[in-house]
């Protein structure tokens, strides 16, 4: 009899999409790895073809967004609180709701597939519950499924759960947009997909270039295209003329350049460097001096293959208005919650929580004085974040200019382009996902008394 079983046993065979996917869920969700740098290695590293690449993408970009959304459906099926539920168990059966509520992929074929998964990485005890489960979500429709939120009163608790959102962002953006269709419209555009954006950098290529190659110029900035396809596969990416960079972030970038002068600037928080790539392009052909700043050594030296010999220090932004140097220009581009990139840094919206803001809002605030200390005296300030979140942006000018009365802030209005409607608030620009297109990108500038 056991030889019988043996021999009607199947080796599981999932396909290497859904494989490959499950494998990053588990790198985004539980090994705090970022979803926007690991698909497109995986991407570059795989034999997939084109219809599979794109299956992949959806899985892992879509899942993540919508996991709040697919784990109140499973937490009701479930015979035991689903906080409680093994990891792996979770993501495979997020995995398989995405597919039968988001995609165009027939029921039976999505169960099927997904379990096969399961029986791989997570054994067949556990696949045969996901099993079970995902037949459960099946036998109901999602009209049905959702349609019990119709007699939710709350509107944050309502809209979290449709639009898979923590009910903190939700709030968030109430207080900024103070109507509900227009929250809507912000949650919504945060689950669809982010066409890549290039930008050239002057004195290495042109908008022109972008365009040139098959790029749609943007809206707003002279500087970028929108890419349809993988931007690491152009050779003008390789060989560093261009890079990807959002036209919200672009235009920060761009506007900073504009008020600021002088013969020194500073990104005093550089990251990655996509400001200061654009930003130290520009300054050489103003016989500018720039400096770009980043306290982590493993992110100052992706800097460093952007800015084309410029100097870049590793160093506590919080420490530099210590220094004797003094700089003409700086850009604060802050750590932030992220909230107004969620399109791209889908597992931001799941990471982030209160505590996060209030410790980061404290760092802006030791950041934002230790660059006004290193500050000249008629110098510009720019404050800049990725995030429209008041406490990130609105209430920490207002806590500037109270603290530093010698600083006077700029109003920005004359220095957007003319076709850039309704990106202000209070003096400071503020650009909207679904309004513009763009991150929500705030910048709010400041010029510094002389004498």
């Amino acid at each position: 009899m056991v030889e019988a079983r043996r021999n009607t046993f199947k080796s599981p065979k999932p396909d290497a999409a859904r494989l490959l996917a499950f494998d990053l869920l588990t790198e985004v969700n539980r090994n705090q790895g970022y979803s926007n740098l690991l698909l497109p290695q995986a991407l570059n590293a795989s034999k997939l073809d084109d219809r599979d690449r794109s299956l992949l993408t959806e899985l892992v970009y879509g899942t993540i967004r919508m996991q709040g959304k697919h784990d109140w459906v499973l937490s009701q099926i479930s015979d035991r609180p689903w906080i409680e539920v093994d990891p792996g168990i979770v993501d495979i059966c997020r995995l398989g709701v995405h597919q039968i509520h988001e995609m165009r992929i027939p029921d039976h074929a999505a169960v099927a597939a997904t379990v096969e998964v399961a029986r791989k990485r997570i054994g067949e005890s556990k696949a045969s519950f996901v099993n079970a489960l995902l037949r459960s979500v099946t036998r109901t429709s999602i009209e049905d499924w959702f349609s019990p939120l119709d007699a939710v009163v709350d509107p944050v608790e309502r809209f979290a759960i449709r639009y898979s959102h923590p009910e903190w962002i939700v709030s968030a953006y109430f207080d900024l947009l103070k109507d509900w269709d227009e929250v809507v419209s912000a949650l919504k555009i945060n689950n669809e997909a982010a066409t890549p954006t290039l930008v050239s950098w002057p004195g290495f290529s042109t908008q022109q270039d972008l365009v040139e190659i098959g790029g749609e110029p943007t809206d707003f900035s002279p500087y970028g295209a929108h890419w349809k396809g993988n931007p690491g596969a152009l050779d003008l990416v390789k060989k560093r003329k261009i890079g990807v960079q959002d036209e919200g972030s672009q235009l920060v970038a761009q506007i900073f350049a504009q008020v600021a002068q002088g013969a020194s600037w500073l990104d005093l928080c550089a990251g990655p460097g996509g400001k200061a790539a654009l930003l130290s392009s520009i300054a050489r052909q103003r016989d500018i001096r720039f400096t770009a700043n980043e306290i982590s050594a493993a992110r100052a030296q992706l800097v460093m293959q952007v800015v084309h010999g410029d100097r870049v220090l590793v160093s506590d932004g919080r420490t530099i208005g210590l220094s004797a140097e003094k700089f003409d220009a700086i850009l604060i581009d802050a750590p932030c919650t992220g909230l107004g990139a969620l399109r791209r840094r889908p597992e931001v919206r799941w990471r982030r929580t209160l505590q996060d803001l209030r410790e980061l809002t404290q760092l802006q605030r030791e950041l934002v004085d230790s660059a006004i200390q290193a500050l000249k005296p008629g110098g510009v300030l720019g404050y800049a974040t990725c995030s429209p979140h008041l406490a990130e942006t609105s209430i920490q000018v207002i806590d500037i200019k109270r603290k530093h009365p010698e600083l006077q802030q700029v109003i920005v209005d004359e220095y957007l382009p003319t076709s850039l409607i309704g990106a202000t608030r209070d003096g400071a620009m503020s650009l909207w996902t679904h309004k513009h297109g763009t991150d929500a990108m705030y910048l709010a500038l400041f010029r510094k008394e002389i004498g």
